[in-house]
């Protein structure tokens, strides 16, 4: 009994030495692999390591994952690297922390991939790279900050001035309507105006036309009536010559004016001396005896 117990063991202890073996020869396949590039052939060999071999290391599979990282298979990196977060090897915990951050960032999601380099950065304190990329996307995270801030203030500066010129024109346009309405409303008076002036001018005209009119009217009637008279008046009037003028006359004599003004001077010089001749002449003294008569 104690013989076969001893051969159990011995078989047992050969065998263990065989796995430790193929292990070991796999790892340093896939190392050799990896470093060479051949990231699908170092993938087959840890995913046989820890699928077919049921190997259990954190540093497998953070090498599997890398593997996958490399391949551009995100997804699969993503779920190795989130296995090993909370490893208790600290420089494995640091380097998933640390990749997990380096796919968050290239998807953009800036605060999550910070928060990694930053857990990074807790369980290893010398893990350079994550110190490097987190103080970079920090820097980088700041400037966005700012420049988002800038550009809300932009925004904001810009929709102030926007509401300022919407008011301005909005303004403008009331002013321009009560302009249009002040025109419309003053044209619309001065064509009253000029209607009633129109109107009066109308009125003024029809009446001095009436009064034509009837001034016309009444002449018409004048006419009637003096045409019976002016008949009568036509048969009794009879043209007479006009008597020629007192320089005509001496003209036709032959005698000047001074000449007629002497003649005129004597006859009355004359008619005086025979004025005065006849008061001196005895007057016959009246019979009694006789009539008047």
């Amino acid at each position: 009994m104690k013989y076969i117990i001893g051969i159990l063991l011995v078989v047992t202890a050969f065998g263990n030495i065989g796995d430790i073996a193929k292990v070991n020869s796999l790892k340093k396949k896939a190392k050799e692999a990896y470093t060479n590039g051949e990231y699908q052939v170092a993938l087959q060999h840890y995913q046989f390591l820890v699928d077919s071999m049921n190997v259990v290391d954190d540093n497998i599979k953070l090498n599997m994952a890398n593997a996958y990282y490399q391949l551009k298979d995100t997804t699969n990196a993503i779920n190795n690297y989130s296995d090993l977060l909370a490893s208790n090897n600290k420089t494995v915990r640091s380097v998933a922390n640390q990749q997990t951050g380096i796919i968050k960032n290239k998807q953009k999601k800036y605060e999550e991939a910070l928060d990694h380099f930053k857990e990074a950065l807790k369980a290893d304190p010398t893990n350079e790279d994550a110190r490097y990329n987190y103080e970079l996307l920090k820097k980088v995270l700041k400037e966005k900050e700012e420049q988002q801030k800038n550009q809300d203030q932009n925004d904001k500066d810009k929709n102030q001035d926007k509401d300022k010129e919407n008011k301005d024109n909005k303004d403008q346009q009331n002013k321009d309507q009560q302009k249009q309405d002040q025109n419309k409303e003053d044209q619309e008076k001065q064509n009253e105006e000029q209607q009633k002036e129109g109107q009066e001018d109308k009125d003024k005209q029809d009446e001095q036309q009436k009064k034509e009119e009837e001034k016309k009217e009444g002449e018409e009637k004048d006419k009637e009536q003096q045409k019976p008279e002016d008949a009568e008046n036509k048969d009794q009037e009879k043209p007479t010559d006009q008597e020629p003028s007192l320089s005509e006359k001496l003209k036709d004599m032959k005698i000047s004016e001074e000449k007629a003004k002497m003649i005129l001077e004597a006859m009355k010089n004359n008619e005086i001396q025979y004025i005065q001749q006849n008061k001196r002449k005895p007057t016959k003294k009246k019979d009694p005896d006789k009539p008047d008569w």
